[in-house]
């Protein structure tokens, strides 16, 4: 298979027609190889529009829907971004590309192992690892310019809120099937400012203090 040909397909096809227009994350996506990051069996579908599933039962997040939230956090080199959900490690390998530093959180070991070979296979070097309930642990060194949380949430945990820096920026799926939308947090003068992205339908994301086992863990 042509994985050239497919993520650049993925790009003018998927990506750039649903408002992701900032040139330097279409770059990115151009480069990173997707293909690297899903499950052997499926890296011929890797560059489609879907949700493709993880070795430990959880679901990527569509393409398009990690460029979309991406964009909207506004990054540069100065930014330190958490990532709520390691997950594949794609999304990781985005915001690498995109911020000066990754701390990227996950509660299942083994699946951020995973991530963390690949991504030290394609040699990022600004991505430290933590294995802990990012939905409610505080993490050291807070708080954050901006927080990507990589699946969907019932509601916004306060543990994130209060981890948002001053004009700070955080994205993030929040409600249940069939109506979610996926919305980007500001927080400016003290105040935090809530902009609705899009609507979508996202797998859930999984904490230790509210175990769901019927859902999708990152």
């Amino acid at each position: 298979m042509d994985f050239n040909t497919a993520r650049y397909n993925m790009v003018e096809q998927q990506i750039r027609p649903w408002d992701v227009l900032n040139f330097d994350l279409l770059d990115v996506l151009s480069d990173i190889p997707r293909e690297r990051f899903v499950l052997p069996q499926q890296q011929e579908v890797a560059y489609t529009d879907q949700a493709l599933g993880l070795a430990n039962g959880g679901k990527m997040l569509e393409p398009k829907v990690v460029a979309r939230m991406i964009q909207a956090l506004q990054l540069n080199l100065t930014d330190t971004v958490v990532e709520i959900g390691t997950g594949s490690g794609y999304a990781t390998a985005i915001l690498a590309k995109m911020a000066g530093k990754v701390i990227s959180v996950d509660i299942d070991a083994e699946q951020q192992q995973r991530a963390q070979f690949v991504l030290s296979d394609l040699d990022y070097t600004n991505i430290s690892y933590k294995t802990c309930d990012g939905l409610a642990d505080k993490l050291p060194g807070a708080p954050f310019s901006a927080i990507y949380v990589g699946g969907s949430l019932p509601t916004l945990p306060t543990t994130l809120l209060e981890q948002l820096a001053e004009d700070g920026r955080m994205v993030a799926i929040i409600g249940e099937a069939p109506v979610m939308r996926a919305i980007l947090f500001e927080r400016q003068n003290n105040q935090l400012k809530e902009t609705v992205l899009f609507e979508t339908v996202a797998p859930a994301l999984h904490s230790l203090e509210t175990p769901t086992p019927n859902q999708f863990r990152f």
